[in-house]
């Protein structure tokens, strides 16, 4: 196995799918309001943290990442791997003094922006080639080392005087990936691939001392991730594999990462294992114009919320970090029609026309006689009279049930009303057809103002237990 840069064939195969890995990130490397000072900003990189040795023993993050997944390769396939992280690199800032020396201070306020100490995070790559013969039953291994570096930068007000610096200090960080693949017993010509990505620097908190994460972090590989590409063959889908390989699916072992089969739909030479759980081909909203660091928000608020803050804030937030002052200038600069495709985006129509309205389609289903969108196709509907069978029940406005939240549905806090006894307000039809029961919690102090405003929790038919006797 070499390091070395990729052809620029796997290059181009790798671009696509680098969108979302660049993502996966910087996910959460810096949230909104986009301010050092802000309370969810001093608790940063949430996921993919693979931690010395020394200090993941100490608590509960880990030094390693355990890919495995099914390959499909033809003969002489080669795999490329790409191992991406984050190098944290601790900055201070310090103030220019009359003596032509410098002291370290908490800010330094410029016109445009109020420079602060912060934690920034430095791009690294490892890329690994070798050809999957040769990691057949043996175990290729890869170590690596991102020397300790320390840069400084000059602070210049607008005049252009030497007002400060900011130190950069990155610590020495070594890791190592290793590989092997095993063919499996079958009619297919299929094997297991195992990637391993370690953290072996061999940092260690200070004899006697108690070290936090704020200490271990910039000794730690930080939103670490992979990709890997087969030149020849395939990759098999984790999430959605044939019949005839759910069994070696689930024999594979994924620890704090999972593959995902990357890359154009359709696809199957490229795979992302991440540590944010992605679904196959995973892809960036066309509508997205930039990168916002908050991806479990939604592009349109954060737009929104940014450009309403204070010019105090923007300051501040522009001296957080570079990423966070193109966020700023992003909202700033963003024109209404621009803001307005952030709203929302129709991905697919079915066509409904009066000549083809009540007829069977290809499929033999029947069309509906007035499309969804017609006010008068909820005629037939009644929320407060109609009702529906659950175990043998008629249920319906006043019935009384035992709410059983279903893991498949999409609000947790659900969960945390298992059991609960409730009485249903409604019987609703939504325009796919699926049935929703408007329901209030017994015994909840705000039961009536739901009632009043119509704001009710919603479950499905079996995700309840009728508690009275079948009508």
């Amino acid at each position: 196995m070499t390091a070395t840069a990729f052809a620029p064939a796997t290059e181009e195969r790798l671009a696509l799918a680098r969108q979302v890995a660049d993502a996966v990130l910087f996910e959460g490397y810096v949230l909104y309001p986009y301010r050092a000072s802000a309370a969810k900003n001093r608790l940063r990189w949430q996921f993919g943290v693979l931690v010395p040795p020394a200090w993941g023993a100490e608590c509960e993050e880990h030094d390693f990442q355990h890919t495995e997944c099914l390959i499909e390769p033809r003969a002489g396939a080669t795999l490329a791997v790409e191992v991406r992280f984050l190098h944290a690199r601790r900055r201070t800032v310090q103030r220019a003094l009359p003596d032509g020396g410098f002291e370290t201070v908490a800010e330094l306020p410029l016109d445009d922006r109020v420079l602060v100490p912060w934690d920034e995070g430095a791009e690294e790559r490892v890329e690994l080639v070798a050809p999957v013969g040769q990691l057949l039953g043996a175990e290729a291994e890869f170590p690596f080392r991102k020397p300790a570096v320390e840069e400084t930068e000059p602070v210049l007000d607008s005049a252009g005087r030497t007002v400060g610096r900011l130190v950069r200090r990155s610590a020495e960080v070594s890791g190592v990936v290793r590989l092997r693949a095993r063919e499996l017993d079958g009619p297919y010509r299929v094997s297991r691939l195992t990637a391993v990505v370690e953290n072996t620097t061999p940092w260690a908190p200070p004899e006697g001392r108690a070290a936090d994460r704020d200490a271990a972090l910039p000794h730690s590989l930080v939103a670490t991730h992979l990709l890997m590409a087969l030149d020849a063959g395939a990759f098999l889908s984790m999430t959605d594999p044939p019949e005839w390989a759910r069994g070696a699916v689930a024999a594979c072992r994924n620890l704090h990462t999972w593959p995902v089969l990357a890359g154009e739909p359709g696809r199957t030479d490229l795979v992302l294992s991440s540590p944010i759980i992605l679904e196959d081909h995973p892809s960036i909203a066309p509508e997205s114009l930039g990168a916002l660091y908050d991806a479990t928000e939604i592009d349109e608020i954060l737009a929104l919320r940014t450009a309403a803050l204070t010019d105090e804030e923007k300051r501040e937030a522009r001296g957080t970090d570079a990423r966070a002052a193109a966020v700023i200038d992003l909202a700033d600069s963003m024109p209404a029609e621009v803001l307005e495709r952030l709203h929302g985006a129709v991905r697919g129509l079915r066509e409904v026309t009066g000549e083809t309205a009540g007829l069977p389609d290809e499929s033999g289903v029947l069309r509906p006689e007035t499309p969804w969108w017609d006010p008068a196709s909820d005629a037939g509907f009644d929320p407060e009279q109609d009702r529906v069978m659950v175990d043998g029940h008629s249920v319906g406005k006043g019935s009384r049930v035992e709410l059983r939240p279903g893991l498949r549905h999409t609000d947790a806090q659900d969960l945390f009303l298992h059991g609960r006894a409730a009485t249903v307000e409604a019987v609703l039809h939504d325009v796919d057809g699926t049935v929703h029961l408007a329901v209030t919690v017994d015994g909840d102090p705000g039961a009536d103002i739901r009632r009043e405003q119509g704001r009710y929790l919603y479950f499905q038919p079996d995700e309840v237990a009728p508690l009275e006797a079948p009508r």
